[in-house]
Order: structure tokens, then sequence, then C-alpha cells
């Protein structure tokens, strides 16, 4: 065992030092060009820090407001000593989700080693700019993880992290949904966009939130929810009205990183003021997954959903409507002899979204912010159907990171707060905060305008589906630990907390299957089956553990 081990060890290592990776590995960005003022950040408060007109403060709704401005060195820079504090707690968190999944010492070595080759060509796909401002950015990232890469490696690294997971595992954070409607399909016929983003990496990573108001240099001021230490955007609008949303499509495993999905997006909201231009961009850029942005436009009264991966590149106009729906798989016709995205549409619950969309709007025809909101926090299935809490056929999984809704032609942004989407919405004007007005830390939103929270989080029903969340877990961990047995009532009480949710039951199953008591285990995996299970595998795997089951029965 141990010899095998050192030839795996022996076999990474010579990939380090070949294929190109040692260069990558040693490349830091030329920032001589910039001119820098290491910031001095004065602290107001806990919650409020300050260095010249640039400023991080936490709002009453609990999300982080960072507000900076200057060349890509200085706009890294002034981030990242603003941030500092975020900045590491978001790291640590991330690295220990990575720990949890790959406990071994040894595997972890390996998994840097492979990270390093795998990333060897993503500096060549990344602008210089950004690759500046990323530096200034790593200055203040921890040192505890040096032993991974250099802080600058790893702050490139982190920028494909969404990419390599999506790529690697479709972990959950691929169930997206975005929309956008105008004309007769809102009050005032002006343009609406909304979007869920429903990227999960423990309830950790998506408690500090922070929304991002950037004035660089060159280019068009812009803003972007996401987290710190993240330059990348995932959701966000530029002062000319032009909005991105990224929904993850189905993907092959890539051969190496290219550009991340999120620089390609934030270019987008940087030098775009027109659809045509937004797909120039997009179509010049190496990707290394498939990714649909929908991108609508303020100057154009228009959406599109751009739709891009390793070999393909297609454009999604609407004809003769004015509306655009985007779950997680692509329509326009340079896919649609695509199988990966044939089979995502058959197995995936990416459909079953899309029709719930068709679904609301029927019903709701003139959408406001407020009723978009309520179309972004719906949790039932189709025809009304209760489908469990946390079922990814909702549009509401509960377990978004965030929820944004755009007003394009008015400039108007609303920003979810915690818990998922179902906090107040936070407003905010981008006409006033890139004025050019010296704004004050304490009042950057428009908060006459904010929407209220969901009264479902307030609850019983909230409450009980957050307990059955925690006791999940442990149902896991007795499931995978001899040593660990759950009490008599356990099991019912776990149910009774979300009793139209499949995988409760399904849990339910494994835990008395591991347990032998196959008889209890039988009926648990037929009540699964009862009940609206997300996907083809999912239903799959249910079927395999009964039939196993039934085969312990009859021995």
């Amino acid at each position: 065992m141990f010899y095998k081990r050192l030839l795996l060890y022996f076999f990474f290592s010579c990939l380090l030092s070949a294929c190109g990776v040692s260069k990558s590995v040693h490349h830091l960005p030329d920032v001589q060009q910039y001119t820098l003022e290491i910031p001095k950040v004065n602290k107001i408060n806990d919650s409020t820090f300050t260095y010249n007109q640039n400023f991080l403060t936490k709002n009453k709704q609990q999300l982080w407001e960072l507000y900076i401005k200057g060349n890509p060195l200085q706009l890294g820079y002034n981030n990242g000593a603003l941030t500092q504090d975020l900045m590491q707690k978001q790291e640590g968190i991330f690295f220990s989700k990575v720990e949890s999944f790959v406990p071994s010492k040894f595997k972890q070595k390996l998994l840097n080693t492979f990270l390093k080759w795998y990333n060897r060509k993503m500096y060549l796909n990344v602008r210089e700019d950004y690759q500046a401002e990323l530096f200034g950015l790593s200055q203040y990232s921890s040192d505890q993880y040096d032993f991974i890469a250099s802080k600058y490696l790893r702050n490139l690294y982190l920028h494909g992290a969404h990419d390599i997971g999506h790529a690697m595992q479709d972990l959950a954070m691929v169930g997206c949904t975005s929309l956008a409607v105008w004309n007769d399909n809102t009050e005032d016929g002006d343009m609406l966009i909304g979007r869920n983003f429903d990227f999960y990496v423990g309830d950790e990573f998506a408690q500090n939130k922070l929304v991002e108001f950037v004035e660089p240099e060159d280019g068009i001021p812009y803003m972007s929810v996401s987290w710190p230490g993240m330059i990348g955007v995932v959701s966000g609008m530029n002062k000319e009205g032009i909005t991105v949303t990224i929904n993850a499509g189905k993907s092959r495993i890539p051969l190496t990183a290219k550009t991340p999905i999120s620089l390609v997006t934030r270019e987008i909201l940087q030098y775009a003021k027109t659809i045509d231009e937004a797909i120039a961009i997009a179509k010049k850029r190496n990707v290394f997954v498939s990714e649909s942005i929908l991108v609508g436009s303020a100057h154009d009264r228009n959406a599109v959903i751009i739709e891009v991966s390793p070999k393909n590149f297609g454009v999604y106009r609407v004809q003769n409507t004015s509306k655009v729906l985007c779950t997680n798989h692509f329509q326009s016709d340079a896919y649609k002899d695509d199988k990966r995205n044939q089979k995502q549409i058959k197995e995936s619950h990416s459909e079953y979204r899309y029709e719930k969309l068709q679904e609301l709007l029927q019903d709701e025809k003139k959408l406001t912010p407020e009723k978009m909101a309520s179309v972004l926090r719906n949790r039932s299935g189709l025809k009304d159907k209760s489908i469990g809490y946390g079922n990814e056929k909702a549009l509401n999984q509960l377990l978004a990171h965030h929820a944004v809704i755009f007003s394009p032609e008015k400039k108007l942004v609303w920003v979810s707060s915690n818990p998922y989407q179902l906090g107040e919405f936070v407003c905010y004007d981008l006409n006033e905060i890139f004025s050019g007005k010296v704004l004050k830390t304490n009042d950057i939103s428009k908060s006459q305008l904010n929407i209220p929270r969901d009264p479902f989080a307030d609850s019983e029903e909230f409450e009980n589906y957050e307990t059955s969340r925690r006791l999940g877990k442990k149902v896991i961990d007795a499931t995978e630990y001899k040593d660990i047995t759950l009490t008599d009532d356990a099991i019912p009480y776990y149910q009774s907390l979300n009793p139209d949710f499949w995988k409760i039951y399904f849990l339910s199953g494994k835990y008395y299957y591991h347990k032998k008591e196959y008889s209890k285990a039988k009926a648990e995996f037929e009540k699964a089956l009862t009940k609206e299970i997300t996907t083809i595998p999912d239903r799959k795997a249910v079927e395999k553990y009964l039939d196993k089951t039934n085969k312990k029965i009859t021995k």
C-alpha cells in the first residue's frame, strides 16, 4: 500500500514538473504599470470600514455592502483591505469543506497536485487586468493555506471552483432559475429580470452575502452579488442596464481549466452596453464548462440567453413574445442535437422547473417586483402539488445563496437577505450610487422600495424544515456508523417535520437497511416512490435499494 501511494505521488509530481505546470505555478502578473496607494483602513465600528471613498458596511438586513473604485491593482487592494476578515473566513469555510470531502492528508496532497496540473492553463485565459486585481486582492489572503498554493494562485483557482465543481460532480449548485419579462408581461411594460442562485457550499458559506458596487478606472460601473474574495460575477447589472445571471448546463469533464465563467460575465458587465456587445465578449472567451448566461438589456429592451460550452456556442432569442425563461438546459438551435443536453432535459429537474415557470406566468400576467419575488419564492410543484420543502423541482429549493430582481431601464436592483430568498429584498438605485456624489456608508439603499420578508420564514413549517435538515444529517451519520443508533421515535419524528419530501423516506429506508431492519426499510422505500422524486437517477437509486431489500427479505 505504501509503495502504491509513493508511486501515485511520484506520478503526480512528475505531472507537476511537466506540461507547463511549473511555469504556471510560478506565474505572477505584471502590475508595474499601475499606480498604487496601500489602503489605510479606518474602522468606524465592527461593521463599517472606510478608506478614502471606498467602504464596507453591513446593513440592518445583514447584507454586506462594498463600494470600491480605482485601477485594477487598486481595486484588488481596496477590496482585500476592506474585506480581509470576511475573505479569510470565506476561504476557511471553503477549504474546510474540501477537507471534509477528502479527509486523508495523503489524498489532499494528491488533490493539490492534480489541481495545479489541471489549472495549469487558467492564467493564459484570464485577462491581465483581472490577474492584477486578483494579485492585489490576494495580498490580504490568509497564510494558513499557503501549503496549497501561493495566495495569488489560490485566488485564481477559487474563481474556477464553481466551474470545476459543476463539471466534476454536478454539485448542488446547478438548480438555478432565471427569467426576463417585459411589455405586456409587466405592470408598467418595463423589463423585469429575476433569478435564484442555488449555489450551496454549506450554511456558513451563505452567511456573509456581499453586494458589491464597483467603479473601475476603465469600463462601466457595475454591481454584483456574491461572497467575499470574489471578483467574478454570478448575478449583476451595470450602469448601462446590462444584466447577467449564470445557470449551469450539463458538461463533460474538461481536460484543462480555461476561463472561469464568472470572469466572462464580469467582462460583459464591465464592457458591454448592448446584447450584441455581450455576445461578442462571450464568443471570444474559451470556457471549460457549459453555462447559460441570461443577458438583459435596457438599450435593446430585450433579453437573450448566451449558451456557452467548451466546443459549442449558441444564442437563444425569443420570437413573438416578451419573456425568456432559463433553467438548466440549453434551448438554442446550436444544441438541438446535443446528447448531453437531451439527457439533461429528460433526466434532471430542469424541464420541470421550466414548466413551473410557464404555469406561474400563465396565472400572473402583469409582474411587478413584488410579484417577481413571489415567483422566486414559490415552493410548490406543478398544479400547486405539495412536493416537500427542499425539493429541487421547486423554484425555491430552500438552499439559494441569493435571489436578485433587476429593473434594467430604471437601474433598480433588489437583493434578497437571509434566510435563502425569504428575507427582505433590499433595493438599490444604480443611478444614485454611480452618480459621482460621495456616498453615505449608512444609507445607500432605497429602503422605501424594499420588498417585505416572506411570512413563511417566521412560520412553524419553516422551523420544522430547518429542524428536519439538521436531523437528516444525524440520520446519515447513524447510517454510516454502526456505533450510532437512533431512538425508536427519531425516524417518525423526522418524517413528521417534512412529510411530503421523498428524500426523508429514502434516508429513513437506508438507515433501516444498514441496521438490517429490512421490513421497515422496504416500507420506507415504497413510501419514497409515492412522492415527487427529483430526478430519474434519484428514482432509480430508490428502486435499486428496494430491490436489494426485497432480496434480503426473501433469503
